[in-house]
């Protein structure tokens, strides 16, 4: 330190002598400035102030402004007519000057690593005029760096990695630390790395700052990650510089330098007979202290018994071994496999042969466990041909199947009856033999597809099954007819020995030496005068005429029996021939159609108008019976009065009392919906009875009481008024009966004709006909004089 402030104080020694050099002319006399009338001789005057730059210590922290230099001009006298002005970066702000004497300070401090120098300019005025004397001046204050920043690194903490097992001097990472300090200005910028912490395992170059490694053979499998300090240190690394540090995390990578090897050095293993193809028996795994791809395996079967009955892969992570059924297993043929399997490394480091062998081998030992399996067929199909003309009972195969397991249990047959929904067939349940119980028929359907199913006596659960394929052939049980011609025709203008028609016949029987048919007539008609039949030879035949002349008028059909016959069948079949009219070319006009057609005499118009007579015809029987419907209508003169007195007229008589659907009683609760006056007559129809209720008590239709009294005087107002009228019905509705209680005591109850005798009618024997009538009695029989009323 103590060279750092002489150094300091030789500076400010030599600033201060540069600056108190005296000006060497002057500007003029003050005479000749204040001379009135006179211009001012103007004249070029040598600068008369000098000086260089100005170099001042950063970071200075005393308690009085620091003090850089000192402005002087030889025109001041020192009498205070002289000002110094100072302006530039920082004037006034950083630096100041003492505008009498020029002395300049700094009153803020300074860093060079903000700023290193600092552009000002200066002048001297007039303090009166505040005229320049000197033309403005520039000068540079420059800040002179002192050792105050340490070196950093920037990007830390650094993380790197570097193989295992790597040789020494391996370079891991190169650091790089940065110091703010000037690196022109003495040691203050150059920077020295050593190692603090990583020994010995890493070093560090002093001044490149690489790192490396220092130790040989270093195995991630013991450890992985190492943390090492490293610090930057300023002044070459000397005592009094600034040091920084950081931290790099190294982590060993792998490489394939251990061997796998096998958690087991045997595997034992079981799957069930009935497994599939491709079931897993077992995992197996040959450990590997090595990481990712080092670790990565390939497993086969090398040797052993059961190498083609299992199979041996790799799962998706490359580290174990999957091992599979390659062939269907049976535990009565072979009950347990030896397998001798090999586990390698897939990826190998030629540097390390001498670590190896990088695989193992083990040994698997798999057991087959016993199933209960369902029974096994002889055959995996059966394919079976039967003649049609098969008797009912043939046996047609005898099927055989066997449990497989050691128990030999015993097997029973059936048929899967959704394939022989028609029950053709039957089969024995103990011996298996396939027999028919129905007629086949070829014709009808050619194959037989069924399921016949086996199963264990003891354990139904096992079930086998198996098809069955049985062709029906063809037997020659059908004869042949004709096909698709049964109608033919000949014109009138045919002559004799014309071909009329070619026929064919067809067989639904499909013989192995194909069809031939043999043509003929009947034996009534082979020797008729019209036509005869020549059987070509190759399965069909002509039709030709033996006459000519032929006439619609005398004959228009005519019928030709043929005999058709193949080696064993034989049939007949009638063709139909028609007398037709044709052209000279042969194409038929007209055929025989008197039974279809209208007479020559009768035109299209004539049968038009007949048709228009009978539509008119059926329009007035339709209105007639319409006009009679609507007469038979009941017609009443006043609807609104009569709203409960409808008329219903009946050409037969009713149920009697049990017939309630005339009329609705319940219209009856509202008296006040018509009131007729008891004077008026009716009109609409001539009077049928005379009125029935004379000889209700008038006490009745006066007296009345109750809850129901509303009802009461609406009725007796509806029988006082149909005595008054003698067009009126004598209740609400009349039903007219030709007999009436058909079966009972009452015979008819029928009041027509009544107004024809002048007798009063008496209807006390209604008390005597029971419950069902007691409502009429109360109505229309003769009452006590103390009898209370009847509603």
């Amino acid at each position: 330190m103590g060279h750092r402030f002489r150094l300091r104080s030789l500076l400010l020694t030599v600033v201060l002598g540069v600056l108190s050099l005296l000006p060497h002319s002057l500007l003029g006399s003050p005479g000749e400035e204040t001379a009135a009338g006179r211009s001012p001789l103007l004249r070029r005057v040598k600068r008369g102030w000098v000086w260089n730059q100005f170099f001042v210590l950063e970071e200075y922290t005393g308690l009085e402004p620091l003090y850089i230099g000192k402005l002087h001009s030889d025109m001041d006298k020192g009498d205070g007519s002289i000002k110094y002005i100072l302006t530039g970066e920082g004037a006034g702000t950083t630096f100041t000057i003492d505008d009498n004497t020029g002395d300049i300070h700094a009153i803020q401090r300074l860093d060079r690593e903000m700023k290193a120098q600092y552009v000002l300019r200066a002048q001297a005025r007039n303090r009166l005029t505040d005229r320049p004397l000197e033309p403005e001046s520039e000068f540079i204050v420059k800040i002179q760096d002192i050792n105050d920043n340490e070196p950093r690194f920037l990007d830390g903490p650094y993380w790197a990695t570097v193989p295992e097992m790597s040789q020494i001097g391996t370079s891991v990472i190169q650091l790089t630390a940065t110091d703010a300090d000037d690196p022109t200005y003495g040691n203050s910028a150059r920077v020295v790395y050593s190692i603090l912490e990583g020994q010995p395992y890493f070093s560090v170059d002093a001044k490149t700052g690489v790192l490396r490694v220092s130790l040989a053979d270093m195995d991630r499998e013991t450890r992985e990650n190492y943390s090492v300090v490293i610090q930057a240190k300023d002044m070459g690394g000397q005592m009094g510089g600034l040091a920084g540090t950081t931290t790099v995390n190294i982590t060993l990578t792998d490489i394939n330098d251990n061997p796998p090897m096998f958690d087991q050095r045997l595997y034992q293993m079981s799957i069930p007979e009935a497994a599939p193809m491709g079931s897993v028996v077992g995992r197996i795994w040959a450990k590997d202290r090595d990481i990712g791809i080092n670790a990565e395996m390939r497993y086969s079967i090398i040797d052993g018994d059961g190498r083609d009955t299992f199979d041996v892969s790799t799962d998706p992570t490359n580290l174990f071994g999957i091992i599979t059924v390659k062939k269907p297993l049976d535990f009565e043929t072979k009950p347990s496999y030896t397998l001798k399997v090999e586990g390698a490394n897939t990826q190998v480091d030629p540097l390390f042969h001498h670590h190896g062998p990088f695989k193992d081998v083990t040994i698997v030992h798999v057991s087959v466990e016993d199933v209960d399996e369902p029974p096994l067929f002889d055959s995996p199909g059966y394919y079976i041909e039967l003649p049609e003309d098969a008797e009912i009972g043939t046996v047609v195969k005898t099927v055989s199947a066997r449990d497989p397991d050691s128990a030999n249990n015993t097997v029973r047959y059936s048929i899967e009856r959704t394939n022989d929904l028609d029950k053709y067939f039957y089969i024995d349940i103990t011996s298996g033999a396939l027999m028919t119980v129905r007629t086949l028929d070829r014709e009808e359907m050619s194959w037989h597809n069924i399921t016949v199913l086996a199963m264990e006596m003891n354990n139904p659960s096992q079930i086998a099954s198996v098809s069955v394929a049985i062709k029906i052939t063809d037997v020659n049980d059908n004869p042949p007819s004709l096909t698709h011609y049964l109608e033919a025709y000949v014109c009138e203008n045919a002559k004799a020995g014309q071909l009329i028609q070619m026929v064919t016949a067809v067989d639904v029987d499909e013989p192995q030496g194909g069809q031939h048919f043999y043509y003929s007539l009947a034996p009534e008609a082979a020797n008729n005068p019209n036509f005869t039949l020549r059987d070509n030879q190759d399965n069909t035949a002509w039709v030709l005429t033996r006459r000519g002349g032929w006439s619609q008028q005398q004959q228009t059909v005519f019928h030709l029996p043929i005999i058709i016959s193949d080696s064993e069948h034989t049939s007949t079949s009638t063709l139909t021939i028609r007398v037709c009219s044709c052209d000279h070319e042969g194409n038929v006009l007209s055929c025989n159609a008197e039974a279809y057609s209208l007479p020559a005499s009768l035109s299209r118009g004539a049968l038009i108008a007949i048709l228009a007579c009978i539509f008119v015809l059926l329009v007035m029987i339709l209105l007639m019976l319409s006009l009679r419907t609507h007469r038979k209508k009941t017609f009443l003169c006043d609807e609104e009065e009569n709203v409960h007195e409808n008329i219903v007229r009946y050409d037969d008589e009713g149920g009697g009392e049990e017939d309630t659907e005339a009329f609705d009683i319940a219209a009856m609760w509202n008296p006040r919906e018509a009131h007729h006056h008891p004077g008026k007559m009716r009109q609409d129809m001539l009077p049928e009875i005379e009125s029935l209720s004379r000889y209700v008590p008038q006490a009745c239709v006066l007296g009345g009481g109750g809850g129901d009294s509303s009802v009461h005087g609406y009725v007796l107002a509806k029988l006082l008024e149909a005595d008054l009228d003698l067009c009126a019905p004598p209740y609400d509705s009349l039903q007219t009966y030709a007999y009436e209680g058909e079966g009972s005591v009452a015979e008819s109850l029928s009041s027509l004709q009544s107004g024809t005798s002048n007798t009063d009618h008496e209807y006390d024997y209604l008390n005597d006909w029971g419950p069902r009538f007691r409502k009429l009695a109360e109505m229309y029989g003769v009452l006590e004089a103390n009898s209370p009323p009847l509603w």
